[in-house]
């Protein structure tokens, strides 16, 4: 009897509009997997969502807030703090998640073929949820500050929230494919994301407004794509951001750019890692 060997061999990058629509079930089913396995075997399920940032917003207002005294510009403190982590969160869960996509779904990749990169896409899509229900917690914070009569202004900035969302989602996806890629080879990679993350917390105007940084510092940190990216994201929501055209076309050009370089190291990558992992 003759064996039948199978292989299955990627696309390598030659991907479609037409190949993701046809996959679009999948990309469906991943999404809920994804978002499922945020909270399976939890007790309070999505509620985590909640209190992680509500959490995480108490301990700054008391370190950042009351210790150290740093200005938010007549936004309360909180308010502050709670947009600057939601946004930042939605970094940091994409590009967490996506570094390690080979690895972790090495299995699914041996076993059918399917477009790869739909891996990250769900990814981006599954944290879109979470960052839903975080954004309604800062709407009824907002609601509770105007109620009380402190007065956060609105603008028309946040209709483009969602493109704002889009720069940070490809931002966090193209680092996070460029990772996953070359930590296939080079695994002490993985051991500086952590790292590098909390670097790049600091140098992300997330708990200070980039404004009180002094002019020296300020030009170093606008280097940063995500520093006007998160300056945009809290003006379309509190109304209190520092950005320049200069400084929002350089984090659009920047995060295309990182997108481009990613998606392309993945998909060299994606050709030969399960034989490397």
């Amino acid at each position: 009897m003759r064996n039948t060997i199978w292989k299955i061999t990627s696309k390598g990058g030659r991907y479609s509009l037409k190949d993701l629509w046809a996959y679009r079930y999948l990309l469906s089913q991943l999404v809920h997997r994804d978002f499922v396995a945020l909270y399976k075997q939890t007790i309070l399920g999505p509620i985590w969502f909640l209190i992680n940032p509500i959490l995480t917003t108490s301990v700054f207002c008391l370190v950042f807030g009351k210790l150290i005294d740093i200005a938010t510009h007549g936004i309360p403190k909180s308010l502050f703090y709670l947009t600057g982590i939601t946004a930042w969160g939605y970094f940091y869960e994409c590009f967490t998640r996506t570094s390690t996509v080979l690895k972790d779904n090495v299995n699914l990749f041996g076993k059918i073929y399917f477009p790869r990169i739909i891996v990250p896409i769900s990814i981006s899509i599954s944290m879109l949820i979470r960052f839903g229900i975080q954004l309604i917690l800062v709407l009824i914070t907002i609601m509770f500050y105007r109620i009380i009569g402190i007065t956060i202004p609105t603008t028309t900035a946040i209709l483009l929230v969602p493109l704002i969302l889009l720069l940070i989602a490809f931002q966090a996806i193209g680092l996070g494919l460029l990772i996953a890629s070359f930590t296939i080879k080079y695994r002490d990679l993985a051991i500086l994301v952590s790292f590098g993350l909390q670097i790049g917390f600091y140098v992300t105007p997330v708990i200070y407004p980039i404004s009180s940084v002094p002019s020296n510092l300020k030009t170093w940190l606008s280097l940063n794509p995500m520093t006007s990216a998160i300056e945009l994201f809290r003006y379309a929501i509190i109304g209190e951001g520092d950005f320049t055209v200069l400084s929002v076309s350089y984090t659009c050009l920047a995060c295309l750019g990182v997108m481009i370089l990613g998606f392309n190291a993945f998909c060299r990558a994606e050709k030969t890692f399960i034989d490397t992992i």
